[in-house]
């Protein structure tokens, strides 16, 4: 997997652009089984004012309305930060393929860490997936917003 990127720019320009409106810099990308890139967003928790209005979340519910459906089975999702329990369930119903994450959450993700949301049997779906992607670029940018934000 070492250098393995594909959507994981758009992602991180995502993040880059949440950073930009004072948001937590995540960024996802959901892609079609095509190819076809078909939703990105970044997050707008506080913009929004909602607290579920995390990148994954959003990008989830604009390609399930371009879809006209609430599963996107075989699409795939990136996304620059190991999802939260919230998300990984998200991306559970959609029904998503394959979940590509950059940087790890071992505070609050809900993959790898803490909830696992995946590995419960109560867990209808769970998607490949493959972590690390950009990681150090994905981290590098959380760690200077929140630099920035205390300085």
């Amino acid at each position: 997997m070492s250098g393995f990127r594909s959507h994981m720019d758009q992602a991180l320009s995502e993040a880059r652009a949440a950073a930009a409106r004072g948001e937590v810099p995540v960024g996802a990308v959901v892609v079609a089984p095509d190819g076809r890139v078909v939703a990105a967003a970044g997050n707008r928790t506080r913009e929004l004012n909602d607290p579920t209005a995390h990148a994954e979340v959003l990008a989830l519910r604009a390609a399930c309305a371009a879809a006209g459906s609430e599963r996107l089975p075989g699409h795939d999702l990136y996304v620059t930060l190991e999802p939260c329990p919230m998300c990984a369930a998200v991306i559970s119903f959609a029904r998503i393929g394959r979940l590509y994450y950059g940087a790890e959450d071992p505070k609050s993700g809900g993959v790898a860490h803490g909830a696992r949301v995946f590995a419960h049997p109560q867990c209808h779906h769970a998607p490949e997936v493959y972590d690390g992607i950009a990681a150090g670029e994905a981290a590098d940018i959380l760690k200077a917003f929140f630099e920035n934000r205390r300085g």
